[in-house]
């Protein structure tokens, strides 16, 4: 067991092998991790302890032994069209596995848990002002119910023992091996095909990768466990029309925006089943970072130029390799 004023000597990550968890592993070589994973991958330089699936009866203790803080990024991650099974695995996995890991930690001593949650615990969109961390939450589909659900439970044990919470709701994530709606944007733009965006004056919350580790790794480093809510995002909102005409810039390529009215484009969606792909594509989401900044002496060190420019670069040398 450590004392509050002690930084952490060893960290366990599980969903080290995802899209955040490996960037977080390779953005912070100065901690020492141990990563959860299901079976040892290759290439992993942090040490591993194998967990299996991660839901309501992992067994923890071994993953756990010597450990002093968690990060949890393992999910089941937010699909469009969510299935029954889904559904099932949202509860399973993002409910009762994290409830099953962080009793597991209270109980051996662990001081600081760090969980990767969701701005969808929020909600789909911003209208009158942007998110905050102590808004009334309202999710709209089950994954963001499982996160809200998840952040619950985590309070609860939290208030019933010495281990601190400290929940990252983040909006959408960009970088390297990024998927959904982000890399299917990337394509658009990079065939050169018209894209009928140029109307819309949304304003958007992004992160890179690098920013979302590098708060992380803040909260990791923090001599005294910080709990509550943090948002966070990159210093820069963005239009989605200006976000492809910055992707376009970055591809070399001339960006090809048709101005057709959002009301118009949300009525194409609802006749083509793809109805809240356009919502993302036309609403405003931003998030207050504020707070976050203020609490923990943090400020987002890569601008988002430089992540855009990483993450096209890594596109277009996956499509070239």
């Amino acid at each position: 067991m450590i004392l509050q004023s002690e930084v952490p000597t060893r960290t366990l990550v599980t969903g080290a092998t995802g899209f955040v968890g490996r960037a977080l592993l390779s953005s912070a070589r100065d901690l020492t991790w141990r990563a959860a994973v299901r079976s040892v991958p290759g290439g992993m330089e942090a040490e591993v302890a194998c967990v299996g699936d991660i839901d309501e009866k992992t067994d923890w203790n071994g993953a756990l032994a010597d450990v002093d803080c968690v990060v949890h990024l393992a999910a089941h991650v937010h699909v469009m069209n969510p299935s029954a099974q889904d559904a099932r695995d949202f509860e399973r996995i993002n409910v009762l596995g994290t409830e099953r890991l962080a009793r597991a930690a209270a109980k051996v001593g662990v001081k600081r848990f760090i969980y990767l949650s969701s701005i969808k615990v929020n909600g789909e969109k911003t209208e009158a002002h942007p998110f905050r961390a102590d808004d009334p939450p309202a999710p709209k589909d089950e994954y963001g119910r499982s996160k809200l659900n998840a952040e619950r439970l985590l309070a609860a044990i939290e208030a019933g023992g010495d281990m601190r919470v400290a929940v990252i709701r983040p909006p959408l994530v960009y970088g390297p091996s990024v998927r959904g709606n982000f890399k299917r944007l990337l394509a658009l733009v990079n065939s050169g095909l018209p894209l009928p965006l140029g109307s819309v004056r949304n304003k958007r919350s992004l992160v890179s990768v690098w920013n979302l580790c590098d708060l992380i790794g803040c909260l990791v480093r923090r001599a005294e466990p910080a709990s509550g809510v943090f948002l966070v995002a990159d210093d820069e909102l963005l239009s989605t029309a200006e976000l492809v005409r910055r992707m376009a810039l970055l591809m070399h390529r001339r960006p090809r925006l048709l101005a057709l009215p959002p009301p118009f484009l949300n009525l194409l969606g609802k006749l083509t089943g793809r109805g809240a792909e356009v919502r993302r594509l036309c609403d405003s989401l931003v998030l207050d970072t504020a707070p976050t900044r203020e609490r923990l002496g943090w400020t987002p060190p890569l601008p988002t130029d430089a992540g855009l420019e990483r993450t096209v670069s890594w596109y277009l040398g996956q499509l070239s390799a």
